[in-house]
């Protein structure tokens, strides 16, 4: 438990947050006029800012508080996996896909990634389709928002179901106004707290390398030895190489297929700011990654898992982590509220940028192709925005009501199920709309609608066969008899078999339009 010093300290530091997002929100508000401006902004941002933006945005509180207690449970194989490999990937795609994607984007005004995919392929019924599988996202928001509870509740001693309303009523309520316009200032705030707190916590477990690197992993075989083992064949997320590297590299390479990653660069408002934005952005994620190591900090502090005779919940080790070590006399105290602020910071960033695309995606690529004749003003579409963010937080606050209280080994499966499922989807279409020339909608189609149905028949279906005993293959028994599946298998398997698909129909495709004009030439 957080001491009345730590209490009193953590509840004026956030009283002093709400009061510096509100000022950003107001601010921000005044330049949001319509919907377009609400999506992608009215201001002129530094590359620095939006770069700073997408990493808060991209490495969010998954990063900072909940795949470090999973490195804790799991030890180094957990730590190659999230901590090396996904990083590398992801940032490496991000390089590859950005630049052609934003100078797409801004020559059809594209708001969203639905109406990218729309306006690529000519295809409304298409940009349709991805807007409602958008809604998969709330996943991530309950990730987020279960990591902000256990880092709140944990500083201020307080109910977490009590602090989950109140944070869910703050967030949501402030995204009603001020969307991209605020958002980037509330970002650039929260990274600089977010690289200052990665140093803290990174500069937090020197006192556990005072025998040096070996020393550092002899202490944590003696408490495991499955903790050093790579693979780790114990754990059910990372019994093979496969399932830490190959997936991940997959998986890593996909996920910025999502609105609130891929869209920050159609902020950028000229072509040369665009390099200074990548090379800032991958040096500020590259640090925040690193964060994921303090899970082994953790663990060893907390040898067995357990402070004061009770268990501790994976997603709550980091929380557990900080108010114990930054405990001591008044300067560790306001290190420690410092790194408090840093966390949830982590989660506000992340979660402000996932309102602001949903809600777009939503009323501008559902509702307003399906009812927008009935909408005479466009201005409506603000108020309309502003309905759809208060339906999202009722639907996350119930969901991470349920998370709180029945998680199953930690929010990160349930969140990685939904958003992992969203870019095995997305991914497909938006490489192929970049790097293949003439790409028709039914090659890209062909590998979305191949992505969704392998993914749950891989997620869902082989798992039941297999436990009902009709399923007994390798790859089923090697990743489905354990209670917790993988949502990272599922995606690696959904994206290779898409891209197979997807690519398979489009030479074909091709090689009949050459057969075509051949014989037409003739």
């Amino acid at each position: 438990m957080a001491t009345s010093a730590q209490v009193i300290g953590a509840s004026i530091l956030f009283a002093v947050y709400v009061v510096f997002v509100l000022y950003f929100v107001i601010k921000g508000a005044r330049g949001t006029k319509n919907i377009s401006d609400y999506a992608v902004g009215s201001f002129t941002f530094s590359p620095v800012y939006v770069a700073l933006s997408l990493a808060a945005a991209m490495t969010s509180a998954a990063t900072f508080v909940i795949n470090p207690g999973l490195i804790a449970t799991y030890g180094i194989s957990a730590y190659i996996s999230y901590g090396l490999v996904f990083p590398i990937a992801s940032l490496t795609s991000l390089v590859i896909l950005t630049k052609s994607f934003r100078k797409y984007g801004q020559s059809v005004k594209a708001l969203t990634l639905s109406s990218w995919v729309g306006n690529k392929y000519n295809s409304k019924g298409y940009a349709l389709f991805i807007a409602f599988l958008t809604v998969l996202l709330l996943t991530f928001i309950v990730l987020i928002l279960v990591a902000l509870v256990k880092v709140i509740a944990q500083a201020l001693n307080a109910n977490q179901i009590v602090v989950l309303a109140v944070v869910v009523a703050f967030t949501f309520g402030y995204m009603m106004f001020g969307g991209a316009n605020s958002m980037v200032y509330t970002n650039v705030i929260q990274a600089s707290m977010m690289i200052l707190v990665a140093l803290i916590l990174l500069g937090s477990g020197l006192q556990f390398f005072k025998d040096g690197f070996f020393g550092f992993f002899e202490k944590l075989k003696i408490i495991d030895p499955q903790l050093v083992k790579f693979p780790n064949e114990q754990s059910p997320l990372f019994r093979d190489f496969f399932e830490i590297v190959i997936a991940q590299l997959v998986v890593g390479a996909a996920v910025v297929a999502q609105p609130h990653i891929i869209t920050k660069s159609l902020l950028l408002k000229k072509e040369s700011d665009v390099n200074k934005f990548l090379t800032v952005s991958v040096i500020v994620q590259f640090l925040f990654f690193s964060v994921v190591f303090v899970g082994l900090f953790a663990r060893l502090l907390f040898p067995d898992l357990t402070l004061n005779g009770e268990h501790i919940n994976v997603d709550s080790v980091i929380s557990n982590y900080v108010i114990t070590v930054f405990s001591g006399g008044v300067g560790s105290l306001l290190v420690g509220l410092l790194v408090i602020l840093g966390l949830i910071s982590a989660g506000f960033s992340t979660i402000e940028g996932l309102i602001q695309s949903l809600s777009t995606t939503i009323t501008t690529d559902i509702i307003k192709p399906l009812f927008g004749k009935s909408i005479k003003n466009e201005n409506s579409y603000i108020t309309i925005n502003r309905v759809v963010i208060i339906v999202m937080a009722v639907v996350a606050f119930l969901m991470s009501r349920e998370q709180i209280i029945n998680p199953n080994v930690s929010v990160a499966i349930f969140a990685q199920n939904g958003t992992y499922s969203y870019f095995s989807i997305l991914i497909v279409p938006l490489v192929f709309g970049i790097f293949l020339k003439n790409a028709k909608m039914k090659s890209a189609l062909s590998g979305s609608i191949t992505a969704l149905v392998v993914y749950f028949v891989v997620y869902y279906l082989l798992p039941y066969l297999y436990k009902s005993g009709i399923a007994s293959f390798g790859f089923a028994n090697r990743y489905f008899g354990d209670q917790v599946q993988n949502p990272g298998i599922a995606a690696a398997v959904a994206i290779l078999t898409a891209f197979a698909v997807g690519l398979s129909v489009h030479f074909l495709s091709r090689n009949k339009d050459e057969a075509r004009r051949v014989k037409s030439e003739e």
